[in-house]
């Protein structure tokens, strides 16, 4: 059940108790795809869970800005400080759990985000509000060559949303792309942002994510996100005695 599209009597007859928040950004990927291109992979990915899963799912509405500034000289791109994000996620998840839905999967798209929504569902855990755990999808599948903007996100785009991704851009995207991201020294970043290092903002060849591959990603986050629900469907949420 979706609660954007649901009456308030639709979500008070549900019987569920496990939700998914979707959380992505809102930020640059190439001169090809769109701004909200992680917002609308976290939805699909959640959406293709929920399908999968044999219990009845709760799926939030889409966070759809986030931890971001690495964007932030490419026009369009939005972006929250750290605190403010993690608040904002702890927040909507705590009013989840008010309701009853108190087993809550936070369906993350956006890499900048990871570390902030891991520690969000270890605090909602460790406070007992709810038995919260994090999934960033592209972590969950077969994507050695993930980037940004690159041939992952561009096949999971192909597939889901086809007529926002402009086409006649790829070339200057793929011409523009950086092959890795950043520039590494003795395993750290020069580099903080992405315009150091990418002159269309693309990291990775989004020519060669074609639709085909974007069908086979969202079934394989899918079925992965399906296989954590069970999970967190059975677990016992207890926190472990002091030792």
């Amino acid at each position: 059940m979706h609660l954007s599209e649901a009456t308030w009597t639709d979500a008070d007859a549900v019987d569920a108790d496990v939700a998914l928040l979707p959380v992505g950004s809102t930020e640059q990927h190439g001169p090809h795809a769109p701004l909200g291109t992680d917002a609308l992979s976290a939805e699909a990915v959640a959406e293709a869970g929920a399908a999968a899963h044999d219990e009845a799912v709760v799926v939030a509405p889409t966070v759809p800005v986030g931890i971001a500034a690495e964007h932030r000289q490419f026009t369009g791109t939005l972006w929250v400080s750290p605190d403010t994000f993690r608040a904002y996620v702890r927040e909507t998840a705590a009013s989840l759990a008010s309701h009853g839905w108190d087993r809550i999967v936070l369906v993350n798209g956006h890499g900048g985000n990871a570390e902030a929504v891991r520690e969000v569902a270890a605090d909602l855990t460790r406070a007992e509000v709810a038995y919260a755990l994090p999934f960033t999808w592209f972590e969950a599948v077969e994507a050695p060559d993930m980037g940004h903007g690159g041939p992952v996100e561009t096949a999971l785009l192909r597939h889901v949303a086809p007529d926002l991704v402009r086409e006649d851009r790829v070339e200057e995207a793929a011409a523009g792309a950086a092959a890795t991201w950043g520039e590494w020294v003795s395993g750290t970043n020069l580099a903080h942002d992405s315009a150091a290092f990418s002159e269309s903002g693309a990291v990775g060849d989004p020519r060669d994510g074609d639709a085909e591959r974007g069908e086979k990603l969202l079934a394989e986050a899918g079925a992965a996100l399906a296989d954590l629900l069970a999970a967190v469907a059975e677990r016992d949420p207890t926190p472990p005695p002091h030792r």
